[in-house]
Formats: C-alpha cells, structure tokens, sequence
C-alpha cells in the first residue's frame, strides 16, 4: 500500500522555516508536500519557489495573503516572527488548518491563552516546535525516570550554553536581540528549557525566581579603539565577536569554506564572499557588539519549585565556546546526567551499579537539536495522515505551561528575584 502524504505550506521562509520544514519535506517527498509559501523578503521567496518547485501563483508575499486564501493543505507552519504568531495563528486555523507552530506561542500570557482557545474552538491540532521532547536524549531520561531507576526525582540541574558566536549573532546583532521587538530571551530562547524540565519532572511549577541581566553586549564594555562596524574596526583582530573573521574567514561558518546554511544564509540566501561582505558593511551583523541597540540578557538563572518540593535549577548563558545544553536529575535512589551536544548519558544508582549509553543521531541535515526536528516533523505527518485525534507530545494544551514560567520568570527577574507564585 502507497504511503499517505500530506500537504503544507510554509509561512516565514527564515532559519526554521527553510532549513528545518523545507528540508524535510525535501529529503521526505513521500511524507510531506509543500504547495505554497509567504515570506516578505522577496529574495528568500524566489530561492524557496526554486528549490521546492512551487508554482508563481502560489508564493505570497505576507502570511496574511497566504491565509486569505481558500484553503489549499492540510497543515500550516507558522515561522514568522514572535510577535505575529498569534494573528497568524488566527488566521491559518480560520482557514482550516492545522498548525505546526514556531515556539514562543506568544509573547505574552493573554496570547498564549488565546491560542489555545482557539485550538480548542476549531477543533485543529496545534503543535508547537518544543523540539527536545523528540530527542533520543531526553527521552532517554525520562524513560529511566518512569522506569523508577532513579526513584522519586527531587532536584533537576540544567543549563543552556547558548554560544558566544550564537548569542551575539540571534541576541546581540539579530532579530531576538530586543526585548519589545521580538520576546524577552528567557521566551524566545529558553521556553525550550522551561518546556523539557518541567515534562522531566511531570510535576506542575508553583513558584518561580529569576536573576539575570546584559552583562557584557554594552557600549560601556566597548574596547578602546572600536568602531561601529567590525571592517572598519582597529581592533578586531583581538576581538572574539568579530563577525568578518566569523562570517567570511571563519573555518567552521564562512562561504570560503563552503558553508552556506544556517547562519550565514541569514545575510544572505544565496550566500557568497561578494553577497556576505556587502550585507557586513550594510546590514545588522557586521554591527559591533558593544555599538547594537539589544536589551534582552546575556546570562540568566532560574529556580522553580514544583509540586511536592521538588526543585529545578536552570541557567542559560552566552558565554561558552559552542552551543550545547547538560542536565542531571537527581532522585532518592540514583541520579542520571548528561551532555546532548555529545548525546552522552551516565546513570549511577545508590549501590554501586552504573551504565554509560550513548546516543548517536545520523539523520542528514534534519540532526539538529539531538534529532528532534526529524521526529517531531514524522509524527506530526503521521499523525495527520492517519486522520487520529491523538495528541503530540508538544501539543498546545502540554507546552502552555513552559511559557507561563518563562513569562514569570522574566517578571521576576525585573523584579530583582522576587519569588513568583505559577497560578494555572
């Protein structure tokens, strides 16, 4: 029997929007069939048309053009920025779909909640991209939880290492780097955190505190001698923020070396040297990371207590040399810890007994946040063609809560630490 496929369109043709959805559609035609997309910037829609093959007439230059439309998929993903995800929320399941939804949901409490009504009053399944819950390696943990080899979990430790380069990138030059522009960075980055620590624990939050601040990325900490953009700068060969030597010299990211994906297709979609060091003198990233106008942190800590007493420490931070998340939760009869970037997990219980396992994601291009983007993209294609009315692991009704303790979490955090009661 031939496999049932589904159909999609694409709203928001940025990092997610291309390389993640497109991607698999791409590497999965049997699975996935995208039939239209809307994205303003008219260079990213062209090379999108061109690489998916979608016809003229079906290429939008807004989301709001592309709902506006008479229904024409199954499934809509919304990848556009914080701050319109609701509206065009909104207008896809008015239209009748169903909803593949870049994370935050909102950027506030009131939009949240809104989304969620209305996932219930149209009867649509909305998935939001809370990714990790799809990983081998966190699934891994909470397999060893169920499975009572750790006990009863009473403290979870875990941290976001958010990357030098990838901070100042997204949160220092790019489009996550204000707080009243996009969402705080405790939401638009760390609701991922708030997400999987909380489905770890399966207990609800009760109360929340929070500390953190922009300690480096100001004008304060400029070094003597610095311009406002790096090719003009006398001191860029010192700097660990230079974004010449990163985007264009670079041996991990530049096109010299032939790297031309995420995030040098963000100058860029059809990057090359000439392309990349025009949007350097012109565009946001060839800004000075002291000379930007960002607000969001670039350090942050967050306690939560849960239900029963448990605890969770979380911290994110931009100032690490690659981009990699670690986590050990701790129970009455053993303990289990690990490092993602390595998909690597060590289990040791209170008599003596360990095991070390390892978790190796081979999926091509889709192996992105430890593989989650490829599981979650299957299932939500199988779900969709097998016409059931089962829920996602990330399902809207499961990823509210998250946003709830990133929301409160920023609250008190402006609030100098002030403890926070999670009322849901």
């Amino acid at each position: 029997m031939q496999k049932k496929k589904i159909t999609m369109v694409i709203a928001g043709l940025g990092g997610r929007g291309h390389d993640i959805y497109g991607n698999y559609a791409m590497e999965h035609p049997d699975e996935v069939e995208i039939v239209a997309i809307a994205d303003p910037r008219k260079e990213r829609l062209e090379v999108a048309q061109k690489e998916w093959n979608i016809p003229a007439h079906l290429c939008f230059s807004t989301a709001e053009e592309l709902f506006a439309m008479p229904q024409m998929a199954q499934a809509a993903v919304i990848a556009t920025q914080d701050r319109q995800h609701v509206a065009h929320a909104e207008a896809a399941l008015k239209a009748g779909y169903h909803l593949l939804l870049e994370k935050p949901v909102a950027i506030d409490t009131k939009g949240c909640l809104e989304v969620l009504r209305m996932a219930r009053e149209y009867k649509r399944h909305v998935v939001v991209c809370h990714v990790l819950r799809y990983t081998p390696f966190y699934n891994t943990i909470k397999q060893f939880i169920e499975a009572g080899r750790i006990g009863e979990v009473v403290t979870i430790q875990a941290m976001e290492q958010v990357g030098y380069w990838h901070h100042a990138h997204s949160y220092v030059r790019g489009n996550w780097r204000r707080a009243d522009q996009s969402s705080p960075m405790i939401l638009a980055k760390c609701c991922h955190d708030m997400d999987i620590l909380l489905w770890l624990a399966g207990k609800r939050a009760r109360w929340v505190s929070s500390y953190g601040s922009n300690y480096l990325f100001r004008e304060a900490h400029a070094p003597e001698g610095s311009a406002e953009r790096c090719f003009d700068c006398a001191v860029r060969e010192t700097c660990p923020y230079d974004a010449v030597r990163y985007y264009l010299e670079g041996e991990r990211t530049s096109v010299k070396a032939g790297r031309v994906h995420w995030p040098i297709n963000v100058l860029s979609p059809n990057p090359t040297s000439e392309t990349i060091e025009h949007a350097l003198r012109t565009g946001p990233y060839g800004r000075c990371v002291y000379h930007c106008d960002n607000d969001v942190v670039d350090h942050q800590v967050v306690n939560m207590q849960l239900e029963d007493g448990v605890t969770v420490n979380f911290t994110m931070s931009a100032f690490t040399e690659r981009c990699y998340r670690t986590i050990k939760v701790m129970g009455t009869h053993g303990c289990i810890e690990g490092n993602m970037d390595d998909s690597h997990l060590v289990w040791n219980d209170f008599f003596g007994h360990r095991e070390e396992i390892d978790l190796k994601v081979t999926d091509g291009s889709m192996a992105g946040h430890g593989g989650g983007d490829a599981v979650m993209m299957k299932q939500f294609a199988e779900l969709l063609a097998s016409g059931r009315d089962d829920e996602m692991l990330s399902s809207i009704e499961h990823s509210i809560e998250s946003h709830m303790v990133a929301l409160l979490a920023e609250e008190s955090r402006l609030q100098n630490g002030c403890s926070l009661p999670v009322n849901l």
